[in-house]
C-alpha cells in the first residue's frame, strides 16, 4: 500500500485553515515538534545506555489562541488515523482526567504536569509524522503541546531535560505507556544536521555532526503498525530488568559479555535480552565515534549488527522488516536495520 506523506508546509497550511474554518479567527500562537528515526541504540534508553536518533523533517504541529474563558479548551485533530467523531472535543484545565478520545490523552497529560494553570484556549492539531510507524508521533504531540503551553502561559520549564522529563511522565501516565527518554528528548534538542547522543541514565546529550551531501537517510515503512501500551514492549522491559537483577548488577553500564555467565542457568531468553542490551550500548557508542570520524562503512555495519541483535536476540522484528533489510543488503552501498 503506497501513500503520500503530506509536506510540513501543507500541515501548517491545513492547521491554520481548519482553524480559521472552525473557531472563525486567526490562531496567534504556534508550536512544533519533529518526528525522529534512531540510527542505532534501540531498546537500550530504559536500560541506562546510549542512544543516536536524529529528528526528521517531519512533525507536528499546534496552532491556537485563548478563547476568552478561564479554563475551557477545544482542541481539533486533523489526522486521517482518528475516527470521523472523535476529532474534537472540549475539556475543562483545572479538572484534567483522562479519558476519551485517546489522542488528547497526550495532550491532557502534559498540561497535567505542566503544573500551572492554563487559560482556556482554542487549539487545531495536525502531524506529517506517521502514526504507529515507530516515528515517535506520539513524541512529537507531547513536545508540541509543551512548548504551546509556554507560549500560551509565559512559563518555561527550566531545562530541555526536564521538558523531557515532564513529557515522559505524562506519557507513562495519561497514555499508559512506560516509554523511554529518548523520545521526548530528541524531539527538544534535535539539531540540523546532526545526530544526537543521548546518555540515557544521566540525560547528558552531544550533538553527532552528520552532514554529508553523498549521503541520505532512507526511511521505509513497512506498513505494520504497532501500539506499544498493548504490545510486547512492557514485557521486554520487565525482562531486562530481571536479567539485570540476576546478574546481581544495578545499570546495564557496569555490565560486560562476561556477565552473561550468571545467566548460563537462567531462561534463555532472559540471555538474549541481556546480550542485546549489553552489545547495543557497545555498538551506540562506536557509532558515535564513526560518524565523527566520517567512517560511514563502519556505521553501515554497526546499524546491521544491530538490526540482527533486534531480531534474533531481543526479537522486535517481524517478516516484513527482516525481508526489507535482507533486500536492501543486496546492495554494497546499504546498511541497516530496524
Amino acid at each position: 500500500m503506497l501513500s503520500r506523506v503530506i509536506s510540513f508546509d501543507e500541515v501548517v497550511k491545513t492547521s491554520i485553515e481548519t482553524f480559521r474554518n472552525t473557531f472563525g479567527a486567526e490562531p496567534d500562537l504556534a508550536a512544533c515538534a519533529p518526528g525522529r528515526v534512531n540510527l542505532i541504540g534501540e531498546h537500550i534508553d530504559y536500560n541506562d545506555g546510549f542512544v543516536l536518533p536524529m529528528a526528521l523533517q517531519l512533525g507536528t504541529v499546534i496552532v491556537g489562541r485563548r478563547n476568552g474563558t478561564d479554563t475551557t479548551c477545544d482542541v481539533v485533530t486533523c489526522s486521517d488515523s482518528i475516527k470521523e467523531g472523535t476529532k474534537r472535543a472540549q475539556f475543562d484545565s483545572s479538572t484534567i482526567a483522562k479519558g476519551s478520545p485517546k489522542w488528547l490523552n497526550y495532550v491532557k497529560g502534559v498540561m497535567f504536569h505542566f503544573r500551572q494553570p492554563v487559560p482556556g484556549f482554542n487549539a487545531v492539531i495536525h502531524t506529517n509524522v506517521p502514526v504507529g510507524s515507530g516515528l515517535s508521533s506520539s513524541a512529537a504531540l507531547e513536545v508540541a503541546t509543551l512548548t504551546f503551553l509556554e507560549q500560551l502561559t509565559g512559563k518555561k520549564v527550566p531545562s530541555p531535560a526536564e521538558g523531557a522529563k515532564l513529557c515522559q511522565r505524562a506519557e507513562h501516565t495519561f497514555a499508559n505507556v512506560p516509554c523511554g527518554i529518548m523520545d521526548q528528548l530528541i524531539a527538544i534538542g534535535g539539531r540540523a544536521d546532526h545526530a544526537l547522543l543521548i546518555d540515557c541514565r544521566n540525560l547528558d546529550t552531544e550533538p553527532i555532526p552528520f552532514d554529508a551531501p553523498e549521503l541520505a537517510i532512507l526511511i521505509c515503512n513497512s506498513n505494520v503498525k504497532h501500539e506499544l501500551s498493548s504490545s510486547e514492549y512492557p514485557i521486554r522491559r520487565k525482562q531486562c530488568q530481571e536479567a539485570l537483577e540476576l546478574m546481581g548488577l544495578a545499570s546495564y553500564r557496569d555490565a560486560t559479555v562476561e556477565h552473561l555467565k550468571a545467566l548460563e542457568n537462567a531462561n534463555e531468553v532472559l540471555v538474549r535480552r541481556a546480550r542485546h542490551v549489553i552489545t547495543e550500548i557497545q555498538r551506540t557508542q562506536a557509532a558515535a565515534e564513526a560518524l565523527k570520524a566520517k567512517n560511514f562503512v563502519k556505521m553501515g555495519q554497526l546499524m546491521t549488527e544491530s538490526h540482527k541483535s533486534l531480531s534474533e536476540d531481543f526479537e522486535v522484528s517481524c517478516y516484513e522488516l527482516d525481508l526489507l533489510v535482507e533486500v536492501r543488503l543486496g546492495h554494497v552501498a546499504c546498511l541497516e536495520r530496524v
